[in-house]
């Protein structure tokens, strides 16, 4: 009877050390540009959203924001993932870009004085190896400005402005503003 009862209770040991070590989770570290959303109307409260952008924040880290996003080149809009916009409404971007309603890809091409904002079709985008110019939907020119103070990490907010919202964004010295109208029904 004592061998029985020895050899259930290792059993059941050795089953809990396995049912333990099956239900551990291995979660990953913090990413070092971790992902950010951004959204119009800014407070949370305030569910009707009219647009939204998720985006991963790098850090300069030291590094120059030349080097990360440089001059000339189509770049997804802060690290890993390129930058996903979502317009509830259809909406006017920029001076006079019309854009639908609906999920696109948000690129910039850096500037000396004005960047350059790309909203594509493209979805599920890995950073702007795989942009494609066919499938733009709107380009606009964005006046490039400049502050006194350093941001490390890359961001953008929203604030409201007349007939919509003005997006800012900012890495570094560098600072950029594109108005998003609502298109009158």
């Amino acid at each position: 009877m004592k061998k029985t009862t020895l050899i259930s209770s290792l059993m059941l040991a050795f089953t809990m050390l396995l049912t333990l070590n099956i239900n551990a989770q291995d979660f990953p570290r913090m990413d070092k540009s971790p992902m950010d959303a951004a959204a119009f109307p800014t407070s949370y409260k305030e569910s009707n959203k009219k647009i939204k952008i998720i985006y991963s924040r790098p850090q300069l880290n030291g590094r120059s924001l030349e080097k990360l996003a440089p001059e000339g080149e189509v770049w997804r809009t802060g690290a890993n993932e390129a930058a996903e916009i979502t317009l509830y409404e259809p909406m006017i971007v920029g001076k006079e870009a019309r854009v639908e309603a609906g999920t696109y890809t948000f690129y910039l091409i850096p500037g000396k004085e004005e960047w350059t904002g790309i909203i594509s079709s493209d979805l599920n985008v890995w950073g702007s190896y795989f942009y494609n110019k066919k499938n733009d939907i709107a380009r606009f020119s964005i006046p490039a400005t400049s502050d006194k103070d350093t941001l490390e990490a890359f961001s953008i907010t929203f604030r409201e402005a007349e007939e919509g919202a003005t997006m800012h964004l900012g890495w570094g010295t560098v600072r950029l503003e594109i108005p998003f109208k609502s298109v009158p029904e």
